[in-house]
């Protein structure tokens, strides 16, 4: 949308007004603007600019006592109720590794941030709203009722910017150069990827060999990578659920992965939704975005670990799962027979 064509904030007020039902997101999509520009109509009047840098905000995190943090990207959203503990910032990568909440965080994605306050009925709900160049969201903190509010305030009047302007422009989407079609070195791939020792090496031979993951999954074969149907999914977390299996639950976007370590009892589907509501994790998943699910063998010099990946229809990581574990520990047998056991896409019998 160009800025002629682009609604004025008073506009963007009004049909929010309008439609006091429909989700952000779905308003934003509707008035074809990001959801930074939905936030930054609201200045002045229940919202407040903020700096965006990731690391300023983490010098204060530890104080806000208990929070919810939420990471999502298109297709899941990823929720975790607790504490933000063992701090580690940096330029390019920083890390939360608290009990409860745990975060790799990439500042070079982070660009806008907004203090927001909105009312529910007597209530008051508080959040900090962090956004990328383009105002889609990068991750959100929500206040609950044992947040410190005191720290709340102080960290809102120590990030508060003087620029309170109610007009969002977006950066321009720097265009992507187009994906290497070139043949797939399969013999490269397998040699490189058999003889990995943990799986963050798997990053790092992708970078080596000039490929993506979904390239590299297609590629590697059927021992070391697999298709299952968008349901197993589903499928996985039960039988998780039904044995009290702690799993691991990654999901992210180019400023957040946020990762969810434990067990999953209360799983519901609404709709194409699939749910996790636990006491301290919520997960919301789009089952039907789902393009592609992979179930993934990475060797590591403690045996190899498996993993169900799930790709959307860009071939973008949309949700990834893993079964908990501790460096220097083989996999537990019972996440392995769960992914084994999950019925494989194109079933096929060896001649």
């Amino acid at each position: 949308m160009s800025a002629s064509t682009r609604p004025t904030p008073s506009e963007i007020r009004a049909y929010r007004a309008a439609n006091p039902k429909m989700r952000e997101r779905d308003i934003a999509a509707q008035l074809g603007i990001s959801e930074a520009a939905l936030v930054a109509a609201e200045c002045g009047l229940t919202a407040i600019r903020i700096h965006g840098d990731a690391n300023r905000f983490l010098d204060h995190a530890a104080s806000l006592g208990e929070v919810m943090a939420l990471t999502r990207n298109e297709s899941a959203v990823h929720e975790k109720i607790g504490v933000f503990e063992n701090i580690k910032t940096g330029k390019h990568a920083a890390i939360v590794l608290g009990e409860n909440i745990d975060l790799r965080v990439f500042p070079g994605a982070w660009a806008h941030g907004f203090a927001v306050t909105k009312t529910d009925g007597e209530d008051l709900r508080r959040s900090l709203q962090f956004f990328d160049k383009q105002g889609t969201a990068v991750h959100k903190i929500h206040m609950r009722p044992a947040s410190n509010l005191d720290a709340y305030q102080a960290l809102v009047e120590a990030l508060k910017l003087d620029d309170q302007s109610q007009e969002f422009v977006p950066a321009s989407l720097e265009s992507e150069a187009e994906k290497d079609s070139q043949p797939v070195d399969i013999a490269a791939l397998r040699d490189a990827w058999s003889k990995m020792t943990d799986t963050h090496q798997f990053h790092g031979l992708l970078r080596k060999l000039k490929l993506g993951r979904q390239q590299a999954l297609h590629s590697v074969g059927k021992d070391f990578a697999w298709r299952l149907p968008a349901s197993s999914v589903e499928e996985m977390m039960r039988a998780a659920a039904e044995i009290s299996l702690p799993i691991m639950c990654f999901v992210g976007n180019p400023g957040v992965i946020q990762i969810h370590s434990g067990p999953v009892t209360e799983i519901k589907t609404m709709g194409p939704w699939l749910n996790v509501m636990d006491p301290t994790f919520h997960l919301h998943l789009r089952v039907d975005r789902l393009a592609e699910v992979w179930a993934v063998r990475k060797p590591t010099a403690d045996g190899h670990v498996t993993s169900l990946e799930a790709l959307d229809d860009q071939g973008e990581m949309v949700i990834q799962f893993f079964g908990k574990r501790k460096e220097g520990v083989a996999e537990r047998e019972e996440w392995r027979a769960i992914m084994e056991g999950v019925t494989p896409l194109d079933v096929t019998v060896a001649a």
